[in-house]
This record gives structure tokens, C-alpha cells and sequence, in this order.
């Protein structure tokens, strides 16, 4: 471990509210002080932060790294380097591989493989059931040892309500987090949001009730078990109003939003442009104000990239028939501040929402901020940094998003993990 330096940045941590012109020393892979730095500490690297902010590394809730199973759609490798060439330090990545993770072995062997890579840190969701089938509970005790922060279904809905029921009982007793995709398993077949749009265009649609019916059956089992309940990509107004009111019983429950809702609306797809093929869909603007007014006022918890790589070939079909899925890893960061300043949010909530926000569902000590004595995984963010979102400018392997061709402004200058320089 090498010691670092980083000078002349503006230091935001909203983790402990700290804002202010400082330099952050490190060493052994953690920081040894912000500000005032003693005059025995040799820097071997030096990083030049004028005009830049220094925050904590972004925690990304929902990843897909395609591994095991969908190498031809990404690789840990690839996936790992997009990561954090956007200041993405810790990341979640869900149950949906090939083979679906919920064996320990399965968890463990992914676990020591991304270690080994020495960038991001994962945090692995195990399956709620074997194979996601949605009949039989995995063994969830042995697959938390062996790494698992959570259980869930990924993109399959849970359409049997009593295996749902014992699940979040079982999780209750031993206090394990349930994270859940709110969709009813047959209103939510469709392709498109429920609308205008999709009625003109002749695609499937899937309503808000296929959100709101699993929002309603979660909470009341939510009542009945104890369960703690993380509900993931919130698409619409109607499910922000629920969430809001679970809340404010005192349920423990959270929820993010991804970047695509947050910022896309229906007519974003265009004439039939599969980069807009997502779960869940892109919904109405009022749905949208909705999204950006709960993760504003802490309703919605936290932002995610929702990154889901898709080889070129699932999306070169006709829209109903291309992969549901977009890149993001790359877009969180840029995405995030142009939320807090459009919306009127703020910086620090713009940050608060992509690092101390996501990390307090993780419960992982360091991850999400920046303090003396912790875990040097910051990036040095270049706030006015111009960039163009076209395949060449993507480290992902999947290269399709609907922010393609879009103007950013934002990009991680440098990221590091543990204290080491992973990119820049």
C-alpha cells in the first residue's frame, strides 16, 4: 500500500455533513486525516483535486455483472472496470445468474473471484428461492455465511403469497432483509407502461396496479411477520404515496429508484426504440415528478443504476420482443448531480442518495463515507466534465442505454479502493 496524497479538493460527505476545502491524507489503505495533514506523512502519489469534489465512492444497489452464466452480455472483468470508471466502489448484484445464486458455493466462488480483481466491492443478493422458482425457500442462514446481504427474486415475481409468507417470516427470525421487485406476476407481463403511448404503439401494457397490488400484499405481510422489506426500482406516483404511508407507520422498509425512471418518461420510446426496453417500464411524466419529489424528501431512499448489460444482437428486434435492459454503471454519477440541480435538491443530496444513503441498507462499517480512520474508497468527481455517451466512451461491455448520445456532465477523475488507484 502506497501513501496518497489528495490536494486542493472540496471535500462533501454527507454521511457527516462535512463540506469544505480539505486534503486527505492516506496510508495503509485507509484515511489517516482530512485537513490538516502532519508533517511527517510522505506521499508516494500525489493527486491534484483543483476544481473537483472528493466524496465517498458511490454504492450502487442494483448491478448485474453477467457472471455466471451471461458472459456473451458482460464480464466480471468489464463490468468491474465500468464500475468504477463511475466511481462506483461497492455494488449489489442480484440473483438472477446462470446458475441462479443460491448455493454457498455458487456465492462464494463469485465473492472471491471479484475479490481478487481488486476494484469494486460486491455485495451478493442470494435467491429467496431455489432457482428462483418460487416453491421452495434456499438455505438462507448458509448462504449469509457465505456472503449474501439479502435474499430476492430479481425480475421474477412471487406469485405463490403463502411461500412469500414464510419467506419473510424466516427472514424476520433471523433478521435477514428481504429485497423485492414490487409487480404483480400477471398484470405485469406487458412491455410497455399502461398508457396513451402504448395503446397507440399496440404494446402490452403493464399497469401501475401490477406495482401497487405486490406494494399492498408486501406491506400487509410486512405487518404480519416483522420482515424488514428493501423494495427495488419504484416506478410509479401511486407506489411512491404507498411507501410514504408505510413509512410513516414505522414499517421498516426502504426503496430506490433507478436512474432510467428518474429521468425517462414513455415518451422516451420513441418510434419502438428498444434502448428504452426496460423493468420496470417507463411510466407517465407525473410519475416521474412523483419519483424525483420521494427521493427528495428521503421517501425513496436511494438511487440505483439499475445496470443490466444486453448483448447487441436481444436488442436489435422488434421492441416487444428485445432484451429488457440497459447499461448504467457509467451514467450513476452524471445522472445523480444533474437530478440534484435540476430538481432543486442539492448537492449534497444528489450525493447523500448515491453513497451514506445506499450504504446504511448495506450495514457494511466504511462503505458510503468518508472519516479519519476509514476505508480510503473515495472518488475525486470532476463536476464540470463534459462527456458524450456513445459505445467508445462506455468501459461496459453492454453499450446500449436510452441516455445514448446524450450530453453528460460529471465523470469520476480518479477512484480508489482500499487506498489503491483503480481508475485514472
Amino acid at each position: 500500500m502506497s501513501n496518497i496524497l489528495i490536494i486542493n479538493g472540496r471535500v462533501l460527505d454527507p454521511a457527516s455533513g462535512l463540506d469544505r476545502q480539505a486534503d486527505i491524507a492516506i496510508t495503509d489503505g485507509r484515511v489517516q486525516s482530512i485537513g490538516e495533514v502532519s508533517p511527517e506523512f510522505r506521499a508516494e502519489r500525489t493527486l491534484d483535486a483543483q476544481g473537483c469534489l472528493v466524496v465517498p465512492g458511490l454504492v450502487d444497489l442494483a448491478a448485474r455483472l453477467r457472471e455466471p452464466g451471461y458472459e456473451h452480455e458482460g464480464m466480471l472483468e468489464s463490468e468491474m472496470g465500468a464500475a468504477v470508471a463511475g466511481g462506483v466502489t461497492s455494488l449489489v448484484c442480484p440473483p438472477d445468474t446462470d446458475p441462479v445464486l443460491d448455493e454457498p458455493g455458487l456465492v462464494e466462488m463469485l465473492k472471491f473471484r471479484a475479490e481478487k480483481m481488486q476494484r469494486a466491492r460486491l455485495f451478493p443478493l442470494g435467491a429467496l428461492t431455489r432457482g428462483l422458482a418460487g416453491e421452495v425457500l434456499t438455505e438462507m442462514a448458509e448462504l449469509t455465511e457465505a456472503g449474501c446481504i439479502g435474499f430476492g427474486q430479481a425480475e421474477v415475481p412471487l406469485g405463490n403469497t403463502q411461500v412469500l409468507q414464510r419467506a419473510l417470516l424466516y427472514a424476520s427470525t433471523f433478521g435477514y432483509t428481504v429485497w423485492l421487485r414490487p409487480q404483480e406476476r400477471d398484470l405485469g407481463r406487458g412491455v410497455a407502461a399502461s398508457g396513451p403511448l402504448a395503446t397507440r404503439l399496440g404494446l402490452a401494457g403493464v399497469p401501475v396496479a401490477a406495482e401497487t397490488i405486490a406494494i399492498f400484499t408486501i406491506v400487509e405481510l410486512m405487518r404480519s411477520t416483522g420482515a424488514r422489506v428493501h423494495l427495488c426500482r419504484l416506478s410509479s406516483a401511486a407506489g411512491v404515496a404507498q411507501v410514504r404511508a408505510a413509512k410513516a407507520e414505522g414499517l421498516p422498509l426502504t426503496c430506490d429508484v433507478s436512474i432510467n425512471s428518474l429521468h425517462l418518461a414513455d415518451t422516451d420510446i420513441g418510434f419502438f426504440d428498444s434502448r428504452a426496453r426496460l423493468n420496470p417500464p417507463l411510466r407517465q411524466q407525473r410519475d416521474r415528478d412523483a419519483l424525483s419529489a420521494g427521493l427528495a424528501d428521503g421517501t425513496i431512499d436511494a438511487l440505483v443504476s439499475d445496470h443490466t448489460p444486453v448483448e447487441a444482437d436481444a436488442k436489435t428486434l422488434p421492441f416487444a420482443e428485445s432484451e429488457a435492459g440497459a447499461t448504467g454503471l457509467e451514467l450513476l454519477l452524471p445522472l445523480a448531480l444533474k437530478w440534484g440541480e435540476q430538481s432543486g435538491a442539492g448537492l449534497q443530496r444528489a450525493i447523500e442518495v448515491v453513497t451514506a444513503a445506499p450504504a446504511r441498507l448495506l450495514a457494511a462499517p466504511g462503505v458510503g463515507s468518508l472519516a479519519a480512520g476509514g476505508a480510503a474508497d473515495l472518488c475525486v468527481v470532476d463536476p464540470a466534465h463534459e462527456w458524450q455517451v456513445t459505445p467508445e466512451a462506455l468501459k461496459s461491455q453492454g453499450k446500449h442505454t436510452p441516455f445514448g448520445d446524450y450530453a453528460m456532465r460529471g465523470r469520476a477523475r480518479f477512484t480508489l479502493v482500499g487506498g489503491r488507484v483503480v481508475h485514472g
